[in-house]
């Protein structure tokens, strides 16, 4: 999952220069300090791999975006093009990844250098630049491309810049911020899992469980009459068994995952289904014991579906976020 370009230690003094549509300001100090904790990341957008295991049946898609087609620029590069940046890379010299960058006019991706940091882009229209689902694939596809052999800091979807001198300071002033970053990120990578559950099926098993409960929906059900101050009381205890169930199970799945992963955030869940939303940093050589961990998990809740995607960039584990600003803003 998004779930990212951001960074902590921009200096200011730059020397002058043209300015750009969009150029970095000062970053905020805090960046570094939320590598550790984890930060929200771009929107996660393909998924390379979904997996999804209810009880002891495992069902595995793989979805393929094919790149789009090369093409022939019929346009001057040099006139309203700006420069679109995907990641940050760790590379002395300049390397190209093909043609699946998100114009068409210009789809080749690059490498703009300074020293042995790297910013992956390809050149783009000087305009705003639209979330639809096409653009945000391709901005996950080209990351994904690079991470195959690259540990990735991935950029904010959106990220545009005027001129190739514009990103050279911003990788000049961010250089420290962004050594650090790669350094903590180098080859592990992000995976994203979400737990569900059938709310009634639930209730039902809790209805068995709990004395209480038991006695209460017993009442509800053979009373004559109001029934109205019982309804109350049992969907005030379904609510709170609910939510210690919920807890309990995000907590010990947590503690089971934590031998086999770097790191882990757990974000808002979505909806009444969801009772995990969560985010693993996993080794590289780590990956098929994460899998085998999961579904040995799943094994033994045969209520419960757990879907897990990825391998993604470390969206939510990188957080240096960088002041985008408008030129003729000052």
């Amino acid at each position: 999952m998004p779930k990212p370009a951001k960074n902590s230690g921009l200096k200011k003094g730059a020397a002058a220069r043209p300015k750009p549509l969009v150029r970095a300001a000062k970053p905020e100090r805090r960046a570094k300090a939320a590598v550790a904790r984890g930060g929200n990341g771009a929107p996660v957008a393909r998924v390379t791999r979904e997996t999804e295991v209810r009880g002891t049946e495992t069902r595995v898609e793989r979805h393929v975006e094919p790149p789009p087609k090369p093409t022939v620029p019929d346009v001057d590069r040099t006139t309203n093009r700006g420069r679109y940046v995907y990641c940050i890379i760790r590379a002395s010299q300049p390397l190209r990844f093909g043609h699946i960058g998100m114009d068409e006019q210009s789809p080749e991706v690059y490498t703009i250098n300074y020293r042995d940091m790297s910013a992956v882009v390809s050149d783009v229209p000087i305009a705003p630049l639209d979330s639809t689902r096409e653009n945000v694939l391709a901005h996950e596809r080209v990351n994904e491309t690079v991470m195959r052999d690259h540990t990735v800091i991935p950029m904010s979807f959106g990220t545009i810049f005027k001129t190739r001198d514009d990103i050279g300071e911003l990788l000049r002033s961010a250089y420290d911020a962004f050594a650090d970053v790669l350094s903590k990120m180098q080859d592990k990578l992000e995976f994203g899992l979400k737990v569900l559950w059938d709310r009634d099926e639930i209730v039902k098993a809790i209805e068995q469980e709990d004395e209480d409960i038991h006695r209460l929906k017993t009442e509800i059900s053979s009373q004559k009459g109001s029934t109205y101050f019982a309804r109350m009381q049992y969907g005030r205890l379904i609510d709170a068994a609910l939510q210690q169930r919920s807890e309990r199970y995000v907590s010990e799945f947590l503690q089971r995952l934590r031998d086999v992963s770097v790191a882990s955030r757990v974000n808002k869940a979505i909806g009444d289904k969801m009772i995990m939303n969560a985010a693993f940093l996993v080794q590289r050589e780590q990956e098929p014991a994460f899998d085998r961990r999961i579904k040995d998990i799943a094994s033994n809740y045969d209520k419960l579906t757990f879907k897990y995607t990825g391998p993604w960039p470390p969206y939510n584990f990188v957080n240096i976020r960088l002041k985008l600003e408008r030129a003729g803003q000052h």
